[in-house]
């Protein structure tokens, strides 16, 4: 899978403890709009997705992980690579937070079925959304977030910019 870009804030002891994190994230593209999970809380857009499980694939982790967040069943025979994200910067606990995230394009089934949020996740109150790319970049970038993570925001916002500039997204 092609590395799309990293992200290295550089502001970690180096010989410090590492927590290696590897994530997933859904790419679903439905009329010009892209399907996106939105925190009511805290006022951001991220691409349904998340951490892959010590016994899982990247493959079942996706379909989990967009099933849970979004209530959306990804067809599998659709699911194609589009690349991933290397993110390394100082963690909330350990010294080193490190973080893959792969990125696939995907289809999914017209239902849509309740989510199955975390309790953060429904403390944040994530809301499936269908979204034009430049207002997801627009809000992420320029909203207040209170406690969430910039770079992860500004991730989503660049994979965002890539979509639409290799013609995916409008």
């Amino acid at each position: 899978m092609r590395l799309l870009f990293e992200i290295d804030t550089k502001d970690y002891d180096i010989y410090g403890e590492r927590f290696v994190r590897p994530s997933v994230r859904s790419i679903i593209i439905r009329e010009g709009k892209v399907a996106m999970v939105y925190s009511k809380k805290y006022d951001y857009y991220k691409f349904p997705g998340g951490g892959i499980e010590s016994n899982e694939s990247q493959i079942e982790a996706l379909v989990r992980e967009t099933f849970e967040e979004a209530g959306l069943i990804i067809i599998p025979s659709s699911i194609r690579e589009y690349g991933y994200v290397h993110r390394i910067q100082k963690g909330e606990v350990e010294a080193i937070f490190i973080q893959d995230n792969y990125y696939y394009l995907c289809d999914v089934e017209s239902t849509v079925l309740s989510q199955q949020l975390d309790d953060y996740e429904a403390e944040e109150e994530f809301t499936l959304v269908d979204i034009d790319p430049i207002t997801a970049i627009i809000t992420n970038r320029e909203k207040p977030h209170g406690p969430k993570n910039q770079n992860m925001l500004e991730r989503e916002a660049l994979v965002l910019e890539m979509l639409v500039k290799e013609g995916l997204l409008k």
